[in-house]
């Protein structure tokens, strides 16, 4: 056979394999990622895979839509302000009738109650309520109420509790949500979720030192309006405010108070609605789609937005969302004008269904479906923490700190390690007590031993000959001058108890303990990934800054008349370190022992050793160098700001030799480019 056909056979093979998987990537334009317990994004299973879409209602195409609800039975009501109607259909977009021909402007959103009322925010400044047969029974204008303002009134999204009561956001309104009663026809109750303000400290003095004309002039600091609110099941209210950070989505109580607290978002929330398990899903304009438990822990986020090429499962601008009883997601794009369908994958159905059990309290149920989502994904971190928390219940305390440990669930991990702990201490506190007591009597016995036969004075004398030695003597300085700093400088100046090995030694050592205390604290106290090192990054920080901070602080020392050398401010500081040497070692083994109850004893510790080495390096800098309090303070802020001016000057020379390398790069590229041709 020739060889052309062999190849040809060769490529045709590749890509009969992986047709299949090409295939399968078409098909879903996005990845869906989540975030670990580090609070790190990390890619996960595709949770939601694009369905259809559909543009049309029948023979009615979407002009201009808005909003979009899906009831318990299984209709789609649109609200289409192109139109002027709201169009009902089923979820796969067959028509099946029309509401507000004629009586509708621009209807902005929709809201369908249990017993078939529609309520209908329009624009155009009303709020009309369709009863079961589609007639009107009910039109809200502005309220006439004083507590209202002077501003407009522009309907652009509406909820309805059990009550009857109206949440409605307004085009504008930065007092939060209209709440309207039904009752007089249509009584104004207030605002309901006001955002705050942001205050900057550029406002702040502004509003210090300017005039009432100048801040007159100023563009007013008013809070930010809702673009959207959902309801649940339990008349909890959820609004998204873009651009709010931590508080683009709130879930409020009655008193008004947030329940929520997102550990995601981007910035353009659009659209927000409650699931079929007390999750919560929040659309961007962008097309991006959060899903979050009950508690603000992001499940997933997937989509994107379309780039021209008008692939299903990415959008232009995103106005609504809704789910089904299936969980499918039903998104509106309202500059496509079209309805995009997203259906769960079977790693979703699992989560769901073990996130349902769960949040109803059946602990021992949940574990099978959770179970089978680690054997899909076993870093998938909600699902790690879930199967802790089942654990927890049944009192399975090895368990639950195993998967808590994996998901990085702090709050469990403490409360599994209490209870451990305790039933450790019950079991062995009488054999930890003869332990101790052998060791006392071992200690007398051996005293006793001693003082009569002297049977460890060939120890004493091996131990006592390198104590002897300058090396040992100047190393045992350092808790003199730990306590005694005065002293010790004067000791560092005048007597010779500086040396560059001994500094060493305790640079080595407090890098050492560092590392360890990093990488090897207690597991409610890291912070890094666990099986990820950076020792040499990690030891290379600590000396080069000791080192530029030495050098920085006596470049200023020698310009403001200090008396110290390099070597002596170098010895000085190393020596100033003994608390840490001393007392971080302690804290870690604490840290390994101790739960969230008793990590104010780690805190405080921390607190104490970082004031006492402070004071350390001020007598330092004070007494080496013979200067005043005041002077010392000065020479601080010096070190400081040459230390920043240093900092800055190695960024520009970092950015000026990176542009070098890529120009070379460059250049050397189209020469080899050129004599390839």
């Amino acid at each position: 056979m020739k060889k052309w056909k062999l190849y040809l056979l060769a490529v045709l093979s590749v890509v009969l394999f992986l047709q299949p998987a090409m295939q399968a990537r078409a098909e879903v334009p996005y990845k869906t990622y989540t975030i670990d317990g580090y609070g790190y994004v990390t890619e996960t299973q595709t949770a939601y895979t694009p369905k259809t879409t559909f543009s049309k209602i029948g023979d009615h195409s979407l002009i201009r839509p808005c909003d979009l609800k899906i009831t318990k039975d299984g209709y789609l009501y649109i609200a289409d302000a192109g139109a002027g109607v709201i169009y009902v259909s089923t979820l796969e977009g067959e028509y099946v009738k029309t509401i507000g021909e004629g009586e509708l402007t621009e209807p902005y959103g929709v809201f369908v109650t249990e017993d078939k009322n529609v309520y209908v925010a329009d624009h155009s400044g009303k709020v009309v309520v369709f009863d079961s047969n589609d007639n009107v029974s009910a039109v809200y204008t502005k309220p006439d109420h004083p507590l209202y303002g002077s501003g407009d009134f522009k309907p652009i999204k509406i909820v309805v509790n059990a009550g009857g009561d109206m949440y409605i956001v307004c085009e504008g309104n930065s007092n939060g949500l209209v709440q309207l009663t039904p009752t007089e026809g249509g009584t104004f109750l207030g605002y309901f979720g006001t955002n705050y303000a942001s205050v900057t400290l550029l406002r702040m003095v502004q509003e210090a030192v300017f005039t009432d004309a100048q801040l007159a002039k100023m563009v007013s600091n008013l809070p930010s309006t809702p673009v959207n609110v959902a309801i649940d099941k339990q008349g909890l209210i959820y609004t998204v405010t873009p651009g709010e950070g931590q508080y683009s989505l709130k879930k409020l109580n009655i008193a008004g108070t947030n329940l929520i607290e997102p550990d995601a978002y981007d910035g353009k929330e659009a659209a927000v609605i409650v699931g079929n398990h007390d999750n919560v899903y929040v659309a961007s304009s962008d097309g991006y789609i959060y899903e979050y438990n009950s508690e603000g822990a992001l499940l997933f986020v997937f989509g994107g937005r379309d780039d021209g090429r008008f692939r299903i499962g990415l959008s232009k601008k995103v106005e609504a969302i809704d789910v089904d009883a299936q969980d499918n997601i039903y998104i509106l794009d309202s500059d496509a004008a079209q309805v995009q369908v997203f259906e769960t994958t079977e790693f979703t159905n699992l989560l769901h269904n073990a996130l349902n059990l769960y949040e109803n309290g059946r602990y021992a149920e949940s574990k099978e479906p959770l179970e089978q989502v680690l054997e899909m994904n076993s870093l998938f971190d909600y699902a790690n923490e879930a199967m802790s928390r089942s654990y927890l219940q049944e009192e399975n305390y090895e368990q639950a700190l195993k998967y808590a440990r994996v998901s990085k669930a702090f709050s469990v991990y403490s409360d599994a390690f209490w209870e451990v702990r305790n039933t450790w201490l019950r079991n062995h506190l009488i054999e930890a007590a003869g332990v101790l007591l052998l060791f006392i009597i071992a200690v007398q016995l051996l005293k006793l031993a001693q003082r009569k036969k002297g049977i460890l004075d060939p120890l004493i004398r091996a131990v006592e000959k390198p104590r002897n030695s300058g090396y040992w003597q100047r190393l045992k300085y350092m808790t003199y001058y730990m306590k005694h700093p005065v002293d010790g400088a004067y000791g560092l100046r005048y007597e010779g108890k500086s040396s560059w090995v001994t500094a060493g030694t305790l640079l080595v050592l407090t890098t050492a303990i560092f590392v360890i205390n990093k990488y090897y604290c207690g597991f409610l106290l890291r912070n890094v990934r666990e099986g990820r090192y950076t020792i040499l990054n990690d030891v290379l920080s600590i000396v080069g800054v000791f080192v530029v901070l030495t050098a920085c602080n006596y470049l200023m020392c020698t310009i403001n008349d200090g008396e110290g050398s390099f070597k002596r401010l170098f010895c000085g500081f190393a020596f100033a370190l003994t608390p840490y040497i001393l007392f971080q070692p302690l804290c870690i083994l604490l840290s390994n022992v101790i739960t969230y109850n008793e990590v104010f004893l780690i805190q405080f510790g921390q607190i104490f050793i970082m004031a006492w080495t402070v004071i350390l390096i001020f007598m330092t800098i004070k007494e080496v160098n013979n200067y005043t309090v005041k002077e010392t303070f000065k020479i601080i802020f010096l070190t400081a700001f040459t230390v920043l001016i240093l900092a800055l000057l190695t960024f520009i020379i970092y950015v000026l030799f990176r542009q070098i390398v890529e120009f070379f790069a460059a250049v050397a590229g189209e020469v080899v480019y050129r004599i390839g041709k």
